[in-house]
């Protein structure tokens, strides 16, 4: 720091020339502060606390006069850094006291200089004879005198209640107050004589041979002059030569001083000098608080690995120390560089590391719960599997649609296998399985589920219009159905294999945290997000189609083809996809993104199959094992059917009695026979209305035997015997052709005691005739609707 004086020039080249010195030996300048002409109050204070900013640099080069050096030094003490700066004062500092009195202890280890010099005996002499009497010429001597000896020369000036006393002019220096020449009198001595020196020689070639001035001199030229100042030389007062270089500057001499406290005593010690070069005792520095060993000022610390530096502007020797952070690591001492997006920086940050790989361990916790619910729903499916195979024949197979369920079955185990794919280690044929199996499964399922479901719904719907047969409605169609659907999802696989080969990769994304040490890369497959919505997409299509049929046919008697759980089956499934949805995307950017989404598909998945499995299979095999008196042909059952026939145009006799309920009833044929008697007149009806009717029967009773022109009409009847009522059925007919019965034969499917046929013969274009036992056909409030009454009312 300095004080740039008014009129002086001291400090500006003292600051300004030992930046460059310094610069050249390598020494850097943290700060550069200047102290103000006039400084205001808290100035100082401000100075310190800027100083502390580089709190590293503790060495302290102060370019100021003594007033100003204090009141740094007050500063300091008033900062409680009494120590923590180490000074270098220049030649006004020297080795004065009044800068450091009273402030010894912050001024300790002070290091200052003083031009070399030897005191003028003759100044002395003359300097402690001079009176106020025998020195008026010089003006500033009479406040010397009031402030040497703390005294006021006039009455006036004193102050009531002060200590301060007149001057009595009999004061004498060096007697009555302390004297110490000031060192730079053998200075002013010599510049006197060097101007003499110069103005001797300066006359003498100018104006030789003349005394005084001659008209060259007068006036004198200054420039010349100074030409003749910088070429004196001479011995000065103190018996060293006094010369000039260059730049006007005399050879430099200085003695160095070092301000220590020693056994409670303050003084300045001579500790090394300057004449050309430096000699220097070490031995003889004493620091506050490290007795001889050197203290350390650095602008900056050395950075610990890891950090960088980065310099200050024009102050090569200082630098901020920042860290490497994130990912990077240090290149060199003024360089971060980020790893490679697979690695991670070492501990200390000076090199990079390989991040380590994770995938889904089979012992993991969250491998637990899939694979618990897999092993049970593939036991639960091949047990299943079995009983339908050993009951193959029975009526409640065969009437589950035994195709059908074969291949939904299939669907629900590879549902569950799926679950192993998803967990096993990732690779080249796991990856490829996953985008085979992980969507055909549930296409499986959904395209058998839908199938069935439409099944239903087209013959209901064709039998509201008409009661001719709806196409496809045979085993083999629905197969061919089912398998078009499930070809839609293996042609949408094959397709993505060409465009993406399958294969495995490192995600080292997912898991990049901003602290390092936790990043882990990810072996997963290639499959996005949204791939697997396109690959799982085809699916839910079909669960939401299959969903809508279920709506549709909820209505229907539960005994047709499973309508009612079919529907709840998918009311469920829709659930658990709901529910599946928002959980596994909603978390793409967890840390545990891999753990939690994979959990969530497989579950969802196996609870779809189980959901499959329970509701449509479950109670089938606890009749078969558990009651198997109930899985027995329908015969042995009373018979229910609805018969829709469309727009009957057919006219037939009837009896235009109504109910007692207002019911209107039309008898087609009455009850002629008595009970027992199983010869009775022939009931006619018309053909065309029989023919509807065993058209409408076969399209709604799954058990009806399925031939070209062959359709059995199977009717009931009462038997009275051994006080029970047993049932019988009985066949009648084969259609040979759309508008004609004829080659009646008898057809029973039945065991009965008494195998009664009940023969119908018919003519082309006639009527067709029924002969039998206790059967009367009528229909209720609609001739499209025909129902029969079996010994009890019965629908058919």
């Amino acid at each position: 720091m300095d004080t740039p004086p008014e009129g002086a020039g001291e400090a500006r080249d003292g600051v300004g020339s030992g930046h460059c010195v310094l610069a050249e030996g390598g020494v850097c300048i943290a700060q550069s502060v200047k102290i103000p002409r006039e400084p205001k109050a808290g100035e100082f204070d401000k100075i310190i606390r800027r100083l502390l900013e580089t709190s590293n640099a503790r060495a302290v080069i102060i370019f100021a006069n003594e007033d100003d050096i204090r009141r740094v030094l007050e500063a300091a003490r008033k900062a409680n850094q009494t120590g923590h700066f180490f000074w270098m004062g220049s030649d006004s500092w020297g080795s004065k006291i009044a800068p450091v009195l009273h402030l010894e202890e912050v001024a300790e280890g002070a290091v200052t200089i003083l031009p070399k010099r030897m005191s003028v005996r003759g100044f002395d002499r003359y300097f402690s004879s001079r009176t106020l009497d025998n020195n008026r010429r010089n003006i500033w001597f009479a406040e010397f005198w009031e402030d040497n000896f703390h005294c006021k020369l006039s009455r006036h000036a004193l102050k009531k209640g002060s200590h301060v006393k007149k001057c009595t002019n009999r004061e004498r220096i060096g007697q009555d107050s302390a004297y110490e020449q000031e060192g730079k009198v053998q200075f002013v001595i010599d510049a006197v004589y060097a101007m003499g020196h110069a103005l001797h020689a300066m006359h003498r070639d100018l104006c030789p041979g003349r005394v005084g001035l001659c008209p060259r001199m007068d006036p004198v030229d200054g420039t010349q002059l100074l030409k003749y100042i910088r070429n004196v030389n001479f011995s000065g007062i103190a018996g060293n030569p006094v010369t000039f270089n260059e730049n006007g500057d005399a050879p430099g001499r200085y003695d160095i001083y070092q301000y220590q406290l020693r056994n409670d005593s303050a003084e300045y010690k001579v500790i090394g000098s300057w004449t050309d070069h430096l000699h220097l005792r070490i031995e003889r520095m004493h620091w506050p608080g490290s007795g001889q060993q050197l203290p350390r000022s650095i602008c900056s610390l050395p950075c610990q690995p890891g950090e960088r530096k980065k310099t200050v502007k024009g102050m090569p020797c200082c630098w901020h120390c920042e860290p490497c952070t994130g990912y990077q690591y240090q290149v060199d001492r003024y360089t971060c560089k980020t790893c490679p997006y697979d690695m991670r920086p070492t501990e200390n940050r000076t090199g990079c590391r390989p991040i380590p790989i994770i995938k889904l361990q089979w012992d993991s916790p969250w491998a637990v719960l899939p694979l618990f619910l897999a092993v049970v729903g593939i036991a639960a499916t091949l047990f299943v599997v079995i009983t339908f195979v050993r009951y193959n024949d029975t009526p409640i197979v065969k009437a589950s649609g035994r195709e059908l369920s074969y291949v939904l079955l299939a669907g629900i185990f590879l549902c569950y296998a799926t679950t192993f794919l998803m967990i096993a280690e990732p690779d080249l044929g796991t990856c490829s399985l996953r985008r085979i199996f992980l969507g055909l499964g549930m296409s499986i399922s959904y395209a058998a589920l839908l199938t069935k479901t439409n099944r239903i719904y087209r013959i209901f719907e064709q039998g509201k219009r008409s009661v001719s047969a709806p196409r496809f409605i045979s085993p083999a169609s629905q197969l061919a159905i089912t398998f078009s659907l499930i070809s839609l999802q293996l042609l949408g696989i094959c397709v993505w294999f060409v465009v993406d080969p399958s294969h495995s990769v490192v995600d080292f994304q997912d898991q990049r945290t901003l602290d390092p040490r936790f990043a882990r890369g990810v072996l997963k497959c290639d499959i996005s997000d949204l791939s697997l919505i396109c690959l799982l997409g085809y699916s839910m299509l079909l669960m939401v189609t299959c969903t809508v049929y279920a709506i549709k046919t909820r209505g229907v008697p539960e005994t047709f083809n499973e309508a009612k759980p079919i529907g709840f089956t998918m009311y469920t499934t829709c659930i658990v996809w709901l529910a599946f949805i928002p959980i596994f995307f909603g978390t793409s950017q967890s840390a545990d993104k891999l753990y939690i989404q994979t959990t969530t598909l497989t579950v969802s998945v196996s609870l779809s199959a189980s959901v499959s499995l329970g509701m449509l299979y479950m109670p089938k095999v606890y009749i078969i094992l558990f009651h198997p008196e109930q899985n027995v042909p329908k015969r042995k059952r009373s018979l229910k059917a609805v018969v829709t026939a469309a727009a009957m145009s057919n006219k037939f006799t009837q009896k235009g009695n109504f109910r007692p309920n207002g019911e209107a009833k039309s008898e087609l044929c009455e009850n002629l026979e008595a009970p027992g008697n199983l010869q009775g007149p022939a009931c006619v009806i018309q053909p065309a209305i029989a023919r509807r009717i065993i058209k409408a029967c076969h399209h709604n009773l799954p058990f009806f035997s399925i031939k070209p022109h062959n359709y059995v009409f199977i009717a009931s009847e009462d038997e009275q015997g051994g006080g029970e009522r047993k049932q019988r059925e009985v066949g009648f007919a084969q259609e040979m052709g759309l508008g004609s019965f004829s080659q009646t034969s008898s057809y029973s499917i039945r065991r009965t005691r008494t195998p009664t046929p009940i023969l119908g013969a018919a003519t082309p274009g006639g009527p067709l005739n029924f002969q039998g036992t206790s059967s009367s056909f009528y229909s209720k409030t609609s001739p499209s609707l025909l129902q029969s009454t079996v010994g009890r009312e019965r629908q058919i």
